[in-house]
């Protein structure tokens, strides 16, 4: 997308759409313009599928989101901002390992991969070197919860039947977490052996508590028409929210279609339920 955002803004105003079914992702790859075209909607008061502004950068800086998570009593794993490397020596000294590092303002899992978890000091400060030296960008460092990898998708505040990462034939020295690799290198061990599986084998209680949590994490992040909840189950069964996506993935073989269809949701209704959503806000 052309980064020229006066010539997009005379367009949408020249051109006075009843609607615009938001894809937007980046401007020019970068990430953290996605929600400034939205504002940009919202000041031409033209109606757009999905996620406000204010909830699409929200989710995107993950302290943000852990600020809100927090604040509202959501689980999610204990964690701590990492901007300066010089803190070597005070780095996570509040948190247990094993953990996992991420990059603070990024989404589809740009920079994760099967070192992310570290289960040491020395680890922890070559990740974290890496990283600062490859994105240049602020950290997040989150205590790993080990368990099951879970997605919720809600399509407006209705939890659509759960998905479930399966990791099966993984090998074992990797962490069974979803890579950079996962998403997008078909030929890796990633991508080969994370297998969704939809709807996830959960008993009807553990079902029912995941589902309230997802849903509490969507309204209290000012979530609207749909959006991703990513879950860690620990062993003990408490879910653990780690990441809130707002305007996922719904191209016709995404994780979202596929809980669509197994709520009995084609994917031509999906479309035109985002459709009517985003219409029935200004009309």
């Amino acid at each position: 997308m052309n980064s020229n955002t006066s010539s997009l803004f005379a367009e949408i105003r020249s051109f006075n759409p009843d609607t615009i079914f938001n894809l937007i992702e980046s401007v020019e790859g970068n990430a953290q313009m996605e929600s400034h075209i939205a504002a940009m909607f919202d000041i031409l008061e033209v109606s757009y599928t999905g996620n406000s502004s204010l909830a699409l950068g929200n989710c995107l800086f993950k302290q943000q989101t852990k600020r809100i998570l927090i604040g509202s009593n959501i689980p999610t794993p204990n964690y701590e901002v990492i901007k300066h490397l010089e803190r070597i020596n005070t780095i996570g000294t509040n948190l247990k390992f094993p953990l996992i590092v991420k990059l603070l303002r990024e989404d589809a899992s740009i920079g994760i991969s099967e070192n992310s978890v570290v289960k040491s000091k020395e680890e922890l400060k070559n990740r974290i070197s890496y990283l600062f030296k490859n994105f240049k960008q602020d950290l997040l460092l989150e205590e790993y919860i080990e368990g099951r990898e879970l997605n919720v998708s809600i399509l407006d505040n209705e939890v659509l039947p759960i998905s479930e990462i399966d990791f099966k034939g993984l090998p074992e020295n990797l962490p069974k977490i979803i890579t950079y690799e996962a998403k997008w290198s078909p030929e890796s061990d990633y991508y080969k052996h994370t297998i969704p599986v939809c709807p996830a084998k959960l008993s009807k209680r553990v079902t029912n508590k995941i589902s309230n949590i997802a849903l509490r994490a969507f309204k209290e992040l000012d979530c609207r028409d749909y959006a991703r909840v990513d879950i860690r189950l620990s062993k003990d069964n408490v879910p653990y929210v780690i990441e809130i996506n707002p305007n996922p993935d719904i191209s016709p073989d995404s994780g979202f279609a596929r809980s669509a269809t197994a709520a009995g949701i084609s994917y031509n209704e999906l479309i035109d339920k985002l459709i009517t959503l985003s219409i029935g806000r200004y009309y």
